[in-house]
């Protein structure tokens, strides 16, 4: 009985600080774009962030390799943008930023997410 009451607090227990780590401790990776950046779209965005210039027209280019019906979309709603994806198939969105700031991008449901971060 204590044995088992000792794992069940150590499992819980390994749960919470792995819990803390995925969603407060990881950092996310941004990737500087000058002109164009391709972004896997495979279990999330591969990169997820991305560094645009403000007024520059830049190229992102969606290559969706997962068969998920949850990524079938990408919406950009600060740009009022909502692309369908199909599976290996490049979609490529131009986008000219006219003010700095972190706009987020998503898939169709809203459970996977990126950002574009726009400075000057």
């Amino acid at each position: 009985m204590v044995s088992s009451n000792l794992i069940v607090i150590i499992a819980g227990f390994t749960g919470i600080i792995f819990t803390y780590w995925f969603f407060f401790m990881k950092q996310d990776t941004e990737v500087i774009v000058t002109d164009a950046v391709d972004i896997t779209v495979e279990g999330g965005y591969s990169p997820a962030s991305i560094v645009l210039q403000k007024d520059k027209m830049t190229k992102i280019t969606f290559l969706r390799k997962d068969p998920s019906p949850c990524l079938e979309e990408v919406v950009l709603s600060d740009f009022n943008i909502r692309k369908t994806l199909p599976l290996n198939q490049p979609v490529t969105i131009e986008l000219t930023p006219r003010k700095t700031g972190e706009f987020p991008f998503s898939c169709g449901m809203n459970m996977f997410h990126g950002k574009i971060i726009v400075k000057d």
